[in-house]
């Protein structure tokens, strides 16, 4: 186990929280300690990626700067939003976060602007539209991360034992396919459909763009509950969920990693991926095909894009200290290293420039030529942290027979419609 992951008792959290609010984390009174909660990027459910990653990452920093100590903490996806959000709350923050929601931390004051950390150099190396997302009142405040596409991934196997011959470009397609995947070659999860509380809202925000839909209007304002949103789920239920072509577990049990996992044991026909998917399945042995993911009446749906961030919050001070390490996160060789080792998009023009010029990178280029269309979920909104928590915790029930579309979404846009209210 790397020696930065940390496992900790809840009386063990109560100390590392105190001793890192009061700045001295470490036994010489000269050493500065940053704490980072960090979000796990392993797919499959068996590595430990993420922590190595993160383990080398700071070896080599604090071996640059032996009076910074950086102390990581990684968490599952499902979690690290809301423990984030419950230690600011507390009035515990972290030094630093890296998680999928910033904007309703900079709107309260609670994080240094991108500009009073990074290099001129680092701050307009960021692809310029993930630089945007990540602005409030036009100064920057959200660090671009990590980034993903969306592809419908196939099994190739699966689908020549079902005779299937071309993967689909609409939903009645998409609905045929799953139904000879079941019926001819007996697949347990014709198409695998994650609604569970991991990462439900970038699940759920593909179906509704490809339904003409999406949670905001044009003008930018939320229309989570729109006829259209109900019309997509309603159409996802129907037709696939009711008819068990999404498997043996129910939607909103299922988990975007049990859903790779399985695609991985080649149970899987057709599952909506991200590039770290396509690396992972290679390497068991499935023969992997991907496919624009479908639309309901066109033949392709608008692409969504996902991006996480990194911020640093001020609670603690050491401005100078999270300037170093925030530079340093984003050399070249780590900006790099981490989307290689994750087959995941840059977020820097340098390393896109690079990873579009060698052919070792060439099963990241579907996803790159899919970025200028694509569509983000509202991250600059300042209430979407608390939106995306309603959407993990309630968008899965729409899929219960005793729970209706209509129902659910009603749920989010109300959440919504408070965290708005700023409630």
């Amino acid at each position: 186990m790397p020696r930065h992951r940390r496992v900790l008792t809840a009386a063990a959290t109560a100390l590392v929280l105190s001793v890192s609010s009061a700045g001295c984390a470490d036994s010489h009174e000269d050493r500065v300690t940053l704490r980072l909660v960090a979000a796990d990027y392993e797919v499959g459910g068996q590595s430990d990626s993420t922590e190595r990653y993160w383990d080398g990452l700071i070896t080599a920093f604090e071996a640059a700067h032996p009076a910074i100590k950086i102390d990581v903490e990684v968490v599952s996806w499902d979690s690290v939003d809301r423990k984030v959000a419950d230690m600011v709350k507390a009035g515990q923050a972290p030094d630093l976060a890296q998680i999928g929601a910033y904007a309703n931390y900079a709107e309260r004051g609670e994080l240094y602007s991108a500009d009073s950390l990074l290099d001129l150099r680092v701050q307009t190396n960021f692809l310029r539209p993930f630089s945007a997302a990540g602005e409030q009142r036009t100064e920057q405040f959200g660090m671009p991360f990590a980034a993903s596409t969306r592809l419908l991934f196939y099994n190739e196997d699966l689908f020549a034992r079902a005779g299937v011959d071309r993967p689909p470009t609409t939903w009645d397609e998409l609905k045929a396919v799953a139904r000879r995947l079941k019926s001819r070659a007996g697949v347990p999860f014709p198409i695998a459909v994650p609604l569970g509380p991991e990462e439900a809202q970038m699940e759920t925000m593909g179906w509704l763009l490809g339904g003409g839909g999406g949670y905001t209007r044009s003008g930018g304002s939320y229309a989570i509950s729109s006829e259209e949103n109900v019309d997509s789920l309603n159409w996802l239920k129907e037709n696939l969920v009711k008819e068990g072509l999404t498997g043996p577990v129910p939607p909103e049990q299922l988990n975007r990693k049990e859903a790779y996992a399985a695609f991985l044991r080649g149970e899987v026909g057709m599952v909506n991926g991200l590039p770290s998917l396509l690396k992972e399945a290679r390497a068991a042995g499935i023969k992997v095909g991907t496919v624009a993911v479908p639309g309901r009446e066109v033949k392709t749906a608008p692409a969504l894009a996902v991006l996480d961030w990194i911020m640093a919050f001020k609670r603690n001070g050491h401005r100078k200290e999270l300037a170093a390490f925030l530079n340093f996160v984003f050399k070249d060789e780590n900006v790099r290293e981490f989307a290689t080792r994750n087959n995941l998009l840059p977020v820097t023009l340098s390393v896109t420039r690079q990873m579009r010029a060698a052919d070792e990178y060439n099963d990241l280029w579907k996803f790159l030529d899919g970025l200028p269309s694509s569509q983000l979920p509202p991250v600059d909104k300042t209430s979407w942290a608390a939106v995306s928590d309603s959407i993990k915790r309630n968008v899965g029930s729409a899929m219960r027979p005793s729970i209706s579309p209509a129902t659910a979404l009603r749920q989010i846009a109300e959440d919504a419609r408070r965290a708005e209210a700023g409630r």
